[in-house]
Formats: C-alpha cells, structure tokens, sequence
C-alpha cells in the first residue's frame, strides 16, 4: 500500500505538470464554456493509467475474485466520457452503448478466452480502434483526440493485470535508477544509427533552432506518458511477451520491432517507408531496453527521448 499512498500524493503534482503542459501547447484555451468537465475527465482517464503504475492491480485481483465482479468493475471505465459529454450536453447513448460494448466485450473474450488466440485477438481489436479512430468523437475538441487512446490504456492495463495475468507486463512506474541509465543507455545506442541512416535516406532534417529547458521538459512528458508509455505495453509488455512463448526471446525482439515499424507506414504518406524502417530499427532498441530488466518504463524512456529530440531538432 505505500506505493498507492505515494502515488495519491503525486497524482497532484501530475494533474498540475499536465495543466501547465496543456497551457503551453494550447490546449487548455480549446476547452470552452465547461473546462472542469474536461479536466475532470483527463483525471478519471490518468488515474488508472497512473495508480495502476503503483500498484493498483494487486489489491484489485485480492477484491475481484470471480469473473462477474471483474467484468462488472469494466464498466467504471465509461465514466470520463459520462463526466465529459453531459456537463457539455453533448452525450451521445449510441456512442456511450459502443464503448460499453467494446470495453465489456474485450473483458469477456480475455476472461474466457482460453489459449494466446484471445491476446492476438484483443490486440487486434485495440489496433483497429485506436488506428481507426472509432470513439475520437467522444472527445471533440482539436488536442483530446489522444483521450481516446488513453481510454484503451486503461483497459489494456486492466485487462493484463487484472484479467488476464498469464504474462507479466512489467507496468511500473515506481522508478529505479536503472530505468534511467537503461533507457538513455538506448538511446544513446540507436542516436547514431538513426542519424546516419535518416539522414542518408532523407528522412532525417536537421532544425536549427535553440529549444529550451521548458520545451523540451514538456515535450518529453507529454511524449512519455501519451505516446511512449502506451505504445511500449502494446509492443514490448504484451506483444513481445506473447510472441516470446511461441518463438523465444530474439525472434520476439525482432517480430515485435517490424511490427512496430509497419504500424508506422502511414504517417505523413500513404506509405512511408522510410518511416517503417527507421521506426523498426528503433523498435529493437526500445526492446532491447525493455529485455534489460523487463520494465516498460525503461523502454517509455528511451522512447520518449528518441521522439522528444527527433520532434523538436530532427523533424
């Protein structure tokens, strides 16, 4: 229970790094007539991605013991939207019915589906829904469209720490020392591949401006907790795992890699290669963080850096 205490007093301190983040990016001035219902819901949605993070999972398992009450506990996961859209008066029940029914629906094909074809399965689903953009319009304002996906989160990490606990995610962000040197370690590794082949290939474009402490501060924990983090459970905590009972652990690192890189082929063309590649070079690097001591959080770093400089003097 420490952990949870600790995370209760840090939660806070999140709320408000995220605030001032969304201020700097101008977020906040998109929020309109009912900004507390915003907000409100950006808490309910990082809640579980955090507590989870600290330890949330295990009393929950002790609480939950039979398939009703963990199938029934999904249902909490509609309440950002609820707290959303009926302040603002824009509830939608069709919409809130095809959440309900893609987050129970998740939680019964892992609660009751028995062998690894329910994992590929599942993961196939959050695939299509986040790449697909299926419930973006639960949140409609230009910069809350990532909610959506931070929605999913929290029911991945319910579903594998709680459901389903066949493989071991390795979600903690009860940070070590070691996740650092290990993640920037990575980094430091994949920097001079990706840019001698990014720029031979043109991908690469080098920004000649300053940056700041505050810019790049922002960048890397907005990037960490919406794009890193979430992205390495899919590919390193789950998929990797998943893959690594059928193929062992190199052919795991390498499968996931390509698969990382292929999920990226459609950014900015209708197929970019360039991308794809680079994207699956990085892919083994962030696995190979992530294999160091099979912590998602030592691979969120190395990843995070690796956007975070790449976004603001490589893009």
């Amino acid at each position: 229970m420490s952990g949870l205490l600790l995370a209760l007093a840090g939660f806070p301190l999140l709320l408000v790094a995220f605030w001032y983040t969304g201020q700097y990016f101008g977020v906040t001035t998109r929020l309109g007539e009912h900004p507390t219902a915003a907000l409100v819901s950006f808490a309910l949605l990082l809640a579980p991605y955090w507590f989870f993070g600290f330890g949330l999972a295990a009393p929950l398992r002790r609480w939950l013991k039979h398939p009703w009450q963990r199938i029934a506990t999904a249902t909490v996961f509609i309440l950002p939207y609820l707290v959303f859209s009926i302040p603002r008066h824009e509830f939608r029940p069709d919409l809130c019915g095809e959440l309900l029914i893609a987050i129970l629906g998740l939680t019964i094909l892992l609660e009751y589906g028995h062998g690894l074809w329910a994992d590929y399965l599942a993961l196939i689903a959050i695939v299509l829904i986040i790449e697909k953009h299926i419930f973006a319009s639960a949140w409609p304002i230009p910069g809350l469209s990532g909610l959506e996906k931070l929605l999913f989160v929290d029911v991945v990490l319910y579903e594998y720490l709680v459901v389903r606990t066949h493989i071991d995610v390795g979600f903690d962000l009860r940070a070590r020392a070691s996740d650092l040197l290990i993640g920037l370690r990575e980094f430091l590794f994949y920097a001079p591949v990706a840019l001698a082949l990014g720029f031979a290939l043109g991908f690469l474009h080098l920004h000649r401006i300053a940056g700041s402490a505050a810019w790049l501060g922002a960048s890397w924990l907005f990037t960490l907790f919406f794009v890193a983090l979430p992205e390495e459970i899919f590919f390193r905590g789950i998929l990797l795992n998943l893959l690594e009972k059928k193929i062992g652990t190199r052919a795991a690192l390498f499968v996931s890699a390509a698969l990382f890189g292929l999920a990226h082929f459609n950014k900015r063309a209708v197929f970019n290669w360039r991308y794809v590649i680079l994207a699956a070079i990085a892919g083994v690097f962030y696995g190979r963080s992530y294999l160091a001591n099979r912590r998602v959080l030592s691979a969120g770093i190395t990843h995070a850096t690796v956007d975070a400089v790449w976004s603001i003097w490589l893009k």
